[in-house]
């Protein structure tokens, strides 16, 4: 015991971390024999783990024998920043859930899609069975309708023309022209409402959010029996959605 104790380290990862951390060091490549005496790695090492990191996509040889970071990195670049940012509001999606009892949800208009960014839920505050992907049931929740209802109506129109109205439950409207003016009238606006619409025994309130320019959703979902409450919780989800945006809009 002693000395030994203490977290077991990977060399290898080790001496690929820091040959990666010597490539972004140089914005227009190195070669490896400079990469090796920067990262005091013997070079037989070195050109072994550059050609494994090619092979990955985190690094890639220029035509000149150089080495730049690759496109993979960029890739979980993004993705870092992405869950930094949520979890700036995760916080405030908790203190929501347990205001309200209920399961909180957060979705993004990305690439022209409506995905489910977060879901925040608990033993008591069940999330809905997603049976059918949010991407094809966008007509069908309020969050997806809250997301439309925000769209320009080119982005709007070019949404649907791509997202057949499924009808998942008797509820669930299927028919564009009805769909488009329940977008534009909402009773609970600037909140919109699932009733029964995605899962028979659920309904949703949902409002605005937005990440820079990116559209996205705030809502909720509760037991159908709960349908009263609905005007009490857009009250509660307003302030709240203007404080996720706020999360969302500052730089990292």
């Amino acid at each position: 015991m002693g000395a030994q104790d203490g977290p077991t380290l990977i060399n290898s990862v080790q001496r690929a971390m820091r040959l990666l951390e010597a490539v972004s060091a140089h914005e227009n490549g190195a070669p490896a024999k400079q990469l090796a005496r920067e990262t005091r790695l013997p070079l037989a090492t070195t050109y072994h783990l550059l050609r494994t990191l090619v092979h990955d996509g985190y690094v890639r040889k220029l035509d000149d024998g150089g080495f730049i970071l690759g496109d993979k990195l960029q890739t979980l670049q993004s993705t870092g920043r992405a869950q930094a940012l949520l979890s700036r509001v995760r916080p405030t999606l908790a203190a929501l859930r347990d205001e309200l009892a209920t399961a909180a949800y957060l979705t993004f208009y990305e690439e022209g899609e409506i995905r489910v960014a977060e879901i925040v839920d608990g033993p008591g505050t069940p999330r809905v069975d997603l049976w059918v992907g949010f991407e094809d049931a966008g007509h069908a929740t309020a969050l997806g309708k809250s997301v439309l209802r925000e769209l320009d109506e080119e982005a709007r129109r070019d949404y649907l023309s791509r997202h057949h109205l499924a009808d998942l439950t008797p509820r669930t409207i299927t028919s564009l022209p009805e769909l488009l003016r329940r977008l534009e009238t909402p009773p609970l606006a600037p909140a919109i409402t699932d009733l029964e619409e995605y899962s028979l025994g659920t309904v949703c309130v949902a409002v605005p959010v937005y990440s820079g320019d990116t559209v996205g959703s705030l809502g909720v979902s509760l037991p159908s029996n709960r349908l009263s409450r609905l005007p009490e919780i857009r009250e509660r989800l307003l302030p709240t959605a203007s404080r996720v945006t706020r999360g969302l809009s500052l730089t990292i």
